[in-house]
């Protein structure tokens, strides 16, 4: 196992090579500068050629391409156009904050589909398994960001129940009063994303339950007088849940690369805010850097996933 990782691991590097020479190309490609606009609308077009001939930004992409990999390993990956500050520290500060969001969002997704999926399945066209696909429906339907918005304005503007911007209060000081406030900024987005998380969740191991309930082993261990509850537990859960163990990864890496949405409507600021913002200001170097990261983290999950799905079945060997 540990050597079909280490192949897995090499594998990446190539894939990584290959994904930043046409991030590097497709950021290039975008038209406009970061400076043009940003200083000054009535800015000198000599300051603006002179700035962007100060960072290289004439030079051929190949050219560009070379210093950006020189500087990557020396762990410099430049710095942002529009913040005025490092790339590294930048996504470190709001790494930090999405891993937080990212967390919450996760625990509460799986605390809330893993119970749902398998009551449902288990109280097969019973009216609770009704009214939960009721709800997944209802979640299906509706999109995303309206959910966000209509949330913001209930619980944020009209209750006040929660904050409605930022990830932690201006005027909180201390490490206590610190992580309580930065908790009360990420219950209403976390809530909302996990609602909406666990549609699949639940979808997929409601549908297991119901396969596994029906299935000709089950029958046999129901004839033998084994007791409902070990049934469950020894059989038709450890079957239902190997398929969410295979979304596992992914969903891990994908809520660590940001949320566009709940991050802009909320004004959370974290990796997806920061790759929207860096898309509009021409941030090339963020851009180029945010990019490669998701997809490091999108062959992470696959990773991740084939691990934690051969750890829940040992008969399953990642080759």
């Amino acid at each position: 196992m540990w050597k079909t990782i280490l192949r897995r691991i090499l594998i990446m590097i190539p894939e990584l090579i290959v994904l930043s020479i046409l991030v590097f190309l497709m950021a290039k490609a975008m038209p406009g500068d970061p400076f043009t606009g940003s200083i000054n609308p009535k800015s000198n077009p000599a300051e603006i050629h002179r700035l962007m001939a100060a960072n290289g930004l004439f030079d051929p992409w190949y050219v560009q391409y070379w210093h950006w990999v020189v500087n990557l390993f020396h762990g410099n990956l430049g710095m942002s156009y529009e913040y005025q500050m490092p790339v590294v520290d930048l996504i470190k500060q709001r790494g930090m904050n999405t891993l937080w969001l990212a967390v919450f969002t996760m625990i509460l997704t799986y605390a809330i589909g893993l119970p749902l999926g398998i009551y449902a399945g288990k109280n097969e066209g019973k009216w609770s398994d009704t009214l939960i696909r009721i709800y997944t429906y209802v979640t299906m339907s509706i999109p995303f960001f309206v959910v966000l918005v209509i949330g913001i304005w209930i619980f944020g503007y009209a209750l006040g129940w929660f904050p409605t911007s930022g990830s932690v209060s201006p005027s909180v000081s201390g490490l206590g009063p610190t992580i309580l406030s930065r908790l009360g900024h990420i219950i209403l987005p976390g809530l909302l994303g996990a609602l909406f998380g666990t549609v699949n969740i639940i979808q997929y191991l409601r549908s297991q339950v119901i396969d596994s309930k029906h299935s000709a082993f089950v029958k046999t261990e129901v004839a033998k007088g084994v007791p409902s509850k070990a049934i469950y537990r020894h059989h038709i859960f450890r079957n239902s849940v190997l398929p969410i163990a295979a979304f596992a990864g992914y969903s891990i890496t994908g809520l660590l690369g940001g949320s566009i949405f709940t991050e802009m409507i909320f004004s959370y600021p974290g990796m997806g805010q920061l790759f929207l913002n860096a898309v509009n200001f021409r941030d090339y170097t963020v851009i180029t850097t945010l990019v490669l990261l998701y997809g490091f983290l999108n062959l992470l999950g696959t990773l991740i996933s084939d691990i934690v799905l051969s750890i829940v079945d040992p008969r399953i060997r990642i080759e």
